[in-house]
Protein backbone atom coordinates (compact mmCIF):
# COMPACT_ATOMS: atom_id res chain seq x y z
CA UNK A 1 0.00 0.00 0.00
CA UNK A 2 1.36 3.38 -1.04
CA UNK A 3 1.65 6.07 1.63
CA UNK A 4 -0.45 9.11 0.73
CA UNK A 5 0.09 12.44 2.46
CA UNK A 6 -2.28 15.37 2.83
CA UNK A 7 -1.48 18.97 3.76
CA UNK A 8 -3.57 20.06 6.77
CA UNK A 9 -2.36 23.65 6.72
CA UNK A 10 0.78 25.68 7.46
CA UNK A 11 3.05 23.01 6.02
CA UNK A 12 1.77 20.26 8.30
CA UNK A 13 1.39 16.91 6.59
CA UNK A 14 -0.60 13.87 7.77
CA UNK A 15 -0.73 10.34 6.41
CA UNK A 16 -4.02 10.19 4.50
CA UNK A 17 -4.14 6.42 4.96
CA UNK A 18 -4.52 6.85 8.73
CA UNK A 19 -7.41 9.36 8.69
CA UNK A 20 -10.76 8.03 9.90
CA UNK A 21 -12.75 11.27 10.10
CA UNK A 22 -12.49 15.01 9.52
CA UNK A 23 -15.07 16.88 11.59
CA UNK A 24 -15.97 20.35 12.79
CA UNK A 25 -14.96 21.16 16.40
CA UNK A 26 -18.24 22.87 17.30
CA UNK A 27 -20.29 20.07 18.88
CA UNK A 28 -20.05 19.01 22.52
CA UNK A 29 -19.14 15.38 21.71
CA UNK A 30 -16.20 16.51 19.56
CA UNK A 31 -15.07 18.92 22.29
CA UNK A 32 -15.13 15.94 24.68
CA UNK A 33 -13.05 13.87 22.25
CA UNK A 34 -10.51 16.72 22.07
CA UNK A 35 -10.30 17.00 25.87
CA UNK A 36 -9.97 13.24 26.33
CA UNK A 37 -7.18 13.13 23.73
CA UNK A 38 -5.43 16.02 25.51
CA UNK A 39 -5.67 14.14 28.83
CA UNK A 40 -4.22 10.96 27.24
CA UNK A 41 -1.43 12.86 25.49
CA UNK A 42 -2.82 11.93 22.06
CA UNK A 43 -3.69 15.47 20.89
CA UNK A 44 -1.63 17.11 18.14
CA UNK A 45 -2.26 20.84 17.77
CA UNK A 46 -1.32 21.93 14.24
CA UNK A 47 -3.19 25.25 14.37
CA UNK A 48 -0.17 27.50 15.10
CA UNK A 49 -2.29 29.41 17.62
CA UNK A 50 -5.12 30.02 15.20
CA UNK A 51 -8.74 29.01 15.64
CA UNK A 52 -9.42 25.27 15.30
CA UNK A 53 -11.61 24.66 12.26
CA UNK A 54 -11.13 20.94 11.68
CA UNK A 55 -10.56 17.96 13.95
CA UNK A 56 -8.88 14.99 12.30
CA UNK A 57 -9.30 11.61 13.97
CA UNK A 58 -6.84 8.88 13.07
CA UNK A 59 -6.84 5.10 13.36
CA UNK A 60 -4.00 5.34 15.90
CA UNK A 61 -6.39 7.22 18.25
CA UNK A 62 -4.57 10.52 17.73
CA UNK A 63 -6.67 13.66 17.42
CA UNK A 64 -5.20 16.40 15.24
CA UNK A 65 -6.40 20.01 15.33
CA UNK A 66 -6.15 22.04 12.12
CA UNK A 67 -6.87 25.68 11.31
CA UNK A 68 -8.13 24.66 7.85
CA UNK A 69 -11.82 24.00 7.15
CA UNK A 70 -12.87 20.30 7.07
CA UNK A 71 -14.09 20.75 3.49
CA UNK A 72 -10.66 22.00 2.43
CA UNK A 73 -8.88 19.01 3.97
CA UNK A 74 -11.40 16.65 2.36
CA UNK A 75 -10.90 18.37 -1.01
CA UNK A 76 -7.12 17.95 -0.71
CA UNK A 77 -7.63 14.27 0.11
CA UNK A 78 -9.88 13.88 -2.91
CA UNK A 79 -7.32 15.64 -5.14
CA UNK A 80 -4.55 13.30 -4.01
CA UNK A 81 -6.81 10.31 -4.80
CA UNK A 82 -7.52 11.69 -8.29
CA UNK A 83 -3.83 12.32 -8.92
CA UNK A 84 -3.07 8.73 -7.93
CA UNK A 85 -5.76 7.40 -10.27
CA UNK A 86 -4.35 9.46 -13.15
CA UNK A 87 -0.84 8.12 -12.48
CA UNK A 88 -2.19 4.56 -12.39
CA UNK A 89 -4.02 4.99 -15.70
CA UNK A 90 -0.89 6.49 -17.31
CA UNK A 91 1.12 3.49 -16.12
CA UNK A 92 -1.49 1.11 -17.56
CA UNK A 93 -1.36 2.97 -20.89
CA UNK A 94 2.43 2.56 -20.98
CA UNK A 95 2.03 -1.21 -20.55
CA UNK A 96 -0.52 -1.35 -23.37
CA UNK A 97 1.75 0.59 -25.75
CA UNK A 98 4.75 -1.69 -25.19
Amino acid sequence: MEIKLVNIGFGNIVSANRIIAIVSPESAPIKRIIQEARDRGMLIDATYGRRTRAVIITDSDHVILSAVQPETVAHRLDESDRDELERDSETEEEFVEE
